[in-house]
Formats: structure tokens, C-alpha cells, sequence
């Protein structure tokens, strides 16, 4: 077993044990005591009887399992597929405890693996499912605990987690599509890139030589690529630390608050990602709201949640003056009908439809598949579209090049 666990300051231990239940079912977890006795009587309190029981000493940085657990991230996908699992499982009638640890089991990463472990330890202490999974917000997102509560509260669980599920995907393969669609410009500017820097520290120099010899005068073109040639092979340490700099530091104003804007705003108003950030941000609040209001969440909660899978800080203002209005009587329309200019006009002209009718849910729903739709198209023709726009950057670079070096 690869679990991950701490010696905290009160003496307490955690304990990698095998147990087994009055029935006959073998199951194995991990859990925190004083030491082994007060162990057995905590399984014992549960129905369980011990097979073996050995201390986690995994939590040592000396420990592979350590760092493995540390480095190691959980994948959007694998929480798609647990959340569809876990509802398949308990559907087919198999107890929570004994789905968690089957699914624990078939995991291959070691930092879900914990995870999974110490909620269906929680769980057979009778914790309920949300606050297990509470306990992990980097693993499971406010979206996916506030839905499961539903569940709970609605027992209906496996609608719940299915629904959740079939969110998550959807939103999945939404970004997997806006990955895609800009993976070929990227790997045409770092191209590039790189062969730029290999003209300039190779080719650059040898035609330098000849200049010199020749003592022509060179244009100003020409002396710029000299000048950068020089550098780079003369200061090539300088250069790769002020690089990491330049991109460090812009890394760092982007963390801050102004400069999220910013970067929020330039992606709201270039040509040709603009239009499409807006509809990605119209299907992913139309998807994550129907989603919640499905399970039964509130109109308040649900637009809270909603505020922080939305990405985009301009989309959040929106969301926040919707809560606003809802607390003072306003229709939740409104604030969507305000702002135009960011959410299209046919989602204050829907969600608006969906209160007159009281079918919000399938009006949200309608708007989601709707605009996911739209991206899916757009992101198919996007390399069409910028491929010529590609090809006039890299015309003018080689040419650029070409006159700084034909010219003399």
C-alpha cells in the first residue's frame, strides 16, 4: 500500500492496517492513534477485527513514497473517472466503504491512492461523504463537494456524483479543445525561435568575419543582428539569467491583481481569441450553474461556486453583481443582459426565458451544449484561420534576416 501521513505534535501515529469485518470481508486502511491498542479498539468500534497492522513510516523525507506522494498531482481525468466509477458502483447497489476501496486499489497514482485511502477510512467512522472529501480542496473542488452534499441531502448520491461526472467532462474536454487548437502556433513560434537563435549564434558570426575583412559599411539592419550576435556569444551566461528574469518577473506581475487584469483583459480583446474566451466562459458558467441547480444546490451557493470555476476576473464581476441583485429582488437575467459586451446576448436572453417558464435548469443546459458546440467548431477552423497570419510573422523574420545579410 503507498500511503502518505504525518507524526503530528500530540504523539499521534498513523497505522497501515488490514482488518476484517464480521462477515468475512477482508478490507485494508490507514488511521491515526496514540498507539496500537487504542488502534484495535478503534477497529473494533467499527465492526472490524485485525489481521496486521504495521506504522507508516512513509512520511519520512528519506522516504520515495514521500516525495512521490508530494511531487505527484491528481489529473483532471482521473477525478472524471472516479466521479462516473463511484455512481456505477453505488448504483449497482455496492456500499460506499467497499466501492472506495475497490477503486483505491485499481488507482496508479499514489497521491490519489492516499487520498482515497483516508476518505474510506472516514467514511467507515461514519463521516459523511462530503466532508471526507472537504478535507482534500486541493483534490476536490468546492463544485464537486457542494454537489455530492445535494446528493446527500437528496439521497440520491449517485445522481449526484454521475452529474458531477458528467460536468467535469464536459469541461474537460472543453479546455482539452482550446489546448489543442493553440498547440500548432506555439510549436511554430518556439520553431522559430529556436532557429533564430541558432542563425544568429552560428550563421551570424561567420558573415561578420567577412564583413570586417571586407571593411563595408553596413546598414543599420545588419548591425543590429552583429550587435545581438555579440552578445549572445560573448555574454551567453548574462543573457540566459536575464531571459529567466524577463520571464520570471512577468510570471510575477501576472500573480498579482492588477496584473490578472490585465491578462484577463488582453484575453477578453485579442482578435480571434476574444470571441471564443467569451464563449468558453458562456459554457462553462451555463454548464457548472445547470449542473448545480440539477443537484438541487441553491441559486446563491451555486453562483458562488460558480464564481470560481470561472476563470476570467472580468466573468467573475458579472457573477458577483448577479448575487448582488438576487439579494436585493433583481432578476438573475439582469446582470447577464448588463454586460453583453462580455457574456453573449443570447445567455441573458435564455437564462431570462428560463425564469419566466421556472426551467432554468434546461435553459442553462441548452446554453452550455450550445456554446460548447460553437468552441468545438471555432477551435477546428482556429488553425485555418491563423496559419496565414503564422506564415506573414514568418515571412517578414526570414526576410528581415535575409536583407540584414544580403544587403552589404
Amino acid at each position: 500500500m503507498k500511503k502518505c501521513s504525518v507524526r503530528s505534535l500530540n504523539n499521534m501515529a498513523r497505522f497501515i492496517y488490514t482488518a476484517q469485518k464480521a462477515e468475512g470481508e477482508i478490507y485494508k486502511g490507514i488511521s491515526e492513534a496514540k498507539d496500537k491498542l487504542e488502534l484495535f479498539q478503534q477497529i473494533r468500534r467499527e465492526g472490524g477485527k485485525v489481521v496486521s497492522v504495521k506504522l507508516d513510516t512513509s512520511t519520512s523525507p528519506w522516504s520515495w513514497h514521500y516525495w512521490n506522494a508530494k511531487i505527484t498531482t491528481v489529473p483532471e481525468h482521473d477525478k472524471v473517472i472516479f466521479a462516473q466509477t463511484l455512481s456505477s458502483m453505488l448504483k449497482a447497489g455496492l456500499g460506499l466503504s467497499r466501492a472506495l476501496a475497490v477503486i483505491e486499489r485499481q488507482t496508479h497514482n499514489p497521491k490519489f491512492s492516499s487520498v482515497l485511502s483516508e476518505i474510506e477510512s472516514d467514511i467507515r467512522r461514519g463521516a459523511p461523504l462530503n466532508q471526507a472529501l472537504a478535507r482534500f480542496p486541493k483534490v476536490f473542488s468546492d463544485l464537486f463537494v457542494s454537489m455530492v452534499r445535494a446528493g446527500e441531502e437528496s439521497g440520491d448520491v449517485p445522481g449526484a456524483l454521475r452529474t458531477v461526472g458528467n460536468q467535469m467532462e464536459s469541461m474537460y474536454n472543453l479546455k482539452k479543445k482550446v489546448k489543442g487548437a493553440l498547440m500548432y502556433p506555439s510549436i511554430v513560434l518556439i520553431a522559430i525561435v529556436g532557429i533564430s537563435i541558432l542563425m544568429i549564434t552560428q550563421v551570424v558570426p561567420t558573415l561578420a568575419a567577412t564583413f570586417k575583412e571586407l571593411n563595408a559599411d553596413l546598414p543599420r539592419s545588419t548591425q543590429v543582428m552583429i550587435g545581438i550576435s555579440d552578445f549572445l556569444i560573448g555574454h551567453s551566461i548574462l543573457a540566459v539569467v536575464l531571459t529567466v528574469m524577463f520571464v520570471g518577473g512577468i510570471a510575477t506581475i501576472l500573480k498579482t491583481t492588477w496584473g490578472k487584469i490585465g491578462k484577463d483583459w488582453v484575453a477578453i480583446n485579442m482578435p480571434l481569441i476574444g470571441p471564443l474566451v467569451k464563449e468558453v466562459n458562456a459554457a462553462r458558467t451555463a454548464r457548472t450553474f445547470s449542473s448545480l441547480v440539477a443537484a438541487g444546490v441553491d441559486i446563491i451557493t451555486a453562483i458562488s461556486i460558480t464564481r470560481e470555476v470561472v476563470q476570467n476576473s472580468f466573468f467573475r464581476r458579472v457573477l458577483d453583481q448577479a448575487e448582488k441583485g438576487l439579494k436585493q429582488g433583481e432578476p438573475f437575467s439582469r446582470a447577464f443582459a448588463l454586460n453583453e459586451h462580455l457574456y453573449p446576448p443570447l445567455v441573458g436572453e435564455m437564462i431570462a426565458v428560463g425564469e419566466e417558464t421556472g426551467d432554468l435548469k434546461t435553459m442553462l443546459e441548452n446554453l452550455a451544449i450550445f456554446y460548447e458546440e460553437e468552441v468545438s467548431r471555432k477551435t477546428k477552423d482556429m488553425s485555418t484561420i491563423i496559419e496565414p497570419f503564422l506564415m506573414v510573422f514568418i515571412g517578414g523574420a526570414v526576410g528581415f534576416f535575409a536583407v540584414s545579410m544580403v544587403s552589404p
